[in-house]
């Protein structure tokens, strides 16, 4: 395998190329900081090299594709490849349109089109998506592909047609169990539907789950029960994927977990056991639905966050434990921090607490709220400027793609049920170029809600450990 490279590999870096460059489809399910992408760029420009490709349909979250264009193909793609790199957009103005006109001018040169993959639940970005594809050799990737997780979803189920039309397939993620192993089907469908050997996915949950039956409304509905014939599924993986952990490959620092325990005050207290009295009602009437579940736990979830939706759709504050404790674990730290939040409700009311107690200097945001345009300009205050201590975010916003290594304490306010954001969230400050150790606290309430979001995440990653043949974490 004879190729120049622009930036140098890592050993397992070398590794997963060895093992992958010129397979059809293959998967890297490579923590976050191990460095996948540029295993992805190097593998693409290989094939490019051996005239096999001319064309790169990168997918990928819509908070990461920037970081591909602006930052990671510039970096690692060698000079020796000449090449046409287009960021599509879904608002196309004159000057786009000539760009990605571009992409389909028969030049002898490596074409590349970066989507975000909310694109593909629409008729007008799956369409130029397949105009791409029929009019090159194309390697199809899905970076983060427990984005197309839900067999359901339209955005999968286009992305599933289109790739059908190509040769070449990759997926990327470091957790591709997010859930529970079904997650897998659809990410292992997109590669080929015959690595595991099913033919549809009801067929692969029958093989690795266990269902029940429950009468809902006077009608009978199947659930998971457990799960089974974990080892095999962990073993049909490993012939197609290349596993890669940062402790196995990187001198990184240790990562740390604790707990901060808090209280209700006697206000939270009396609400939350009226809203739980009213979810249960709701859970026993003859009305119920998943979204009804799913708010009634929110409001509860709201109240041990110190605030609750009134009746006129307003945000009200209730007295609460919980900023003060956050106070103490800031007070008790030294050097920076992430502070993440579920709720923006929450984001303000932090802000305005350190601002009060460390002036405005010391803490910047990056949440929904957040203009676009000072996203960067607050990433790069809070890496460089040595008097902005504090980053207020939440996971769903800066989860994803971005790099905050000058923290050493990252405190998660409130969580929420979503393992892929809490792993992804946790790495923005554990990947390369920390240099200290990493410690995590989790502010919980006793007896509440709160427990059981972390017991859900828990037994989310064990599960996850199991089907990819690791040993169980060492977690909050």
């Amino acid at each position: 395998m004879k190729y120049k490279f622009k930036t140098k590999p890592y050993a397992h870096q070398m590794t997963a190329l060895e093992k992958s460059w010129n397979r059809e489809t293959y998967a890297y399910f490579m923590e976050m900081g191990t460095g996948k992408t540029k295993v992805l760029i190097d593998n693409a420009a290989m094939l490019y090299d051996k005239g096999k490709i001319d064309g790169v349909l990168i997918i990928a979250p819509k908070g990461v594709i920037k970081t591909w264009y602006e930052q990671e193909l510039p970096t690692h793609l060698p000079d020796h490849i000449e090449n046409v790199s287009i960021l599509w957009q879904a608002n196309i103005t004159k000057t786009q349109k000539e760009k990605l006109d571009s992409l389909f001018e028969p030049e002898e040169l490596l074409h590349i089109l970066i989507m975000n993959v909310e694109a593909f639940s629409t008729t007008k970005g799956t369409e130029f998506a397949h105009k791409y594809i029929s009019c090159h050799n194309t390697l199809m990737v899905i970076d983060e592909s427990t984005t197309i997780k839900n067999p359901s979803a339209k955005r999968t189920k286009n992305i599933l047609k289109l790739s059908t039309e190509t040769k070449y397939r990759r997926i990327m993620t470091g957790s591709p169990v997010t859930k529970n192993p079904l997650d897998l089907y659809s990410q292992c469908e997109f590669l080929d539907p015959w690595l595991l050997d099913f033919t549809s996915y009801y067929a692969f949950r029958n093989r690795y789950a266990e269902m029940k039956t429950l009468n809902v409304r006077g009608r009978s509905i199947q659930i998971v029960d457990k799960f089974k014939n974990l080892g095999e599924l962990s073993d049909q993986l490993k012939e197609f994927s290349y596993r890669v952990l940062k402790e196995d490959c990187l001198d990184l620092p240790e990562k740390n977990w604790t707990k901060r325990q808090i209280t209700l005050t006697p206000d939270q207290r009396k609400l939350y056991i009226q809203m739980k009295q009213t979810a249960l009602a709701h859970l026993n009437g003859k009305v119920t639905s998943t979204v009804t579940v799913l708010t009634q736990l929110m409001r509860l979830h709201q109240i041990t966050c110190g605030h609750f939706t009134a009746d006129d759709g307003s945000t009200q504050p209730i007295d609460n434990n919980r900023i003060s404790e956050l106070m103490n674990v800031i007070s008790e730290m030294e050097g920076k921090a992430i502070i993440w939040a579920h709720y923006q409700y929450d984001i303000t009311s932090i802000i305005k607490e350190i601002v009060k107690v460390h002036g405005p200097g010391s803490v910047v945001d990056y949440y929904g709220l957040t203009p676009q345009d000072e996203r960067q300009d607050n990433i790069r205050k809070f890496q460089d400027d040595p008097r902005c201590r504090f980053i207020v975010g939440t996971p769903s916003t800066g989860g994803y793609g971005i790099t905050l290594t000058a923290a050493n304490t990252v405190i998660y306010y409130s969580n929420g049920y979503d393992l892929e954001k809490r792993l992804q969230s946790e790495d923005r400050a554990h990947r390369i170029g920390q240099k200290k150790n990493v410690t995590y606290v989790d502010i919980i309430a006793e007896d509440t809600v709160d427990e059981k979001i972390v017991k859900a995440l828990r037994d989310k990653i064990n599960i996850a450990s199991q089907v990819l043949g690791e040993e169980l974490k060492a977690w909050i």
